[in-house]
């Protein structure tokens, strides 16, 4: 039921564009914090600079461009996309447990299959280390604590979600005597 909810979901109003680009912007800067902390993942994507990759699902879209230091920022809307994303999966609950599950979302390619090749090894070597960055705010006694405790909550909400899946969909009939 809420699968199908989320499906059809059309929210009452549009964001202005000055919203989509803020999000976007900040988007952006969380994805090169994490590049930055691995030198090789900067390395290969400085090699693709000037690149376009456009990154698209449903109706959302979001492109980047590769830059001489190999992080990403914005690309303007009429820069040619030298590589598309688009997440096949429509459904946001799938889509959601997919990803917690550990797995990667089923993704259909078109373009450069060199940037292709660059982007799968991000998705395949690049982690962010939440533990880390929380611990230079608040200590690592309360990170670890922190991160732990989300964790936990991570794998009941999984639990959960699986049961939910394997439950019968009809409730059992009460006989009676």
């Amino acid at each position: 039921m809420l699968e199908s909810f989320l499906q059809d979901f059309k929210p009452p109003f549009t964001l202005p564009d000055w919203a989509v680009e803020e999000s976007h912007r900040r988007v952006v800067l969380l994805i090169n914090h994490v590049l930055m902390q691995e030198p090789q993942a900067t390395a290969r994507l400085a090699r693709q600079k000037g690149r376009a990759v456009l990154v698209q699902w449903r109706s959302l879209s979001f492109k980047v461009v590769l830059t001489p230091a190999g992080l990403l920022d914005l690309a303007q809307a009429d820069t040619p996309s030298d590589l598309v994303l688009t997440l096949t999966d429509s459904s946001p609950v799938a889509l959601v447990q997919g990803l917690m599950q550990g797995g990667k979302p089923e993704v259909h390619v078109q373009g450069d299959v060199q940037l292709a090749a660059e982007v799968n090894w991000l998705t395949d070597h690049l982690r962010w280390d939440v533990e880390a960055d929380l611990a230079r705010i608040v200590g690592d006694v309360p990170a670890h604590m922190v991160v732990q405790n989300c964790r936990k909550l991570a794998q009941a909400l999984q639990h959960f979600v699986t049961q939910r899946r394997s439950a019968p969909t009809t409730a059992p009939t009460e006989s009676t005597p």
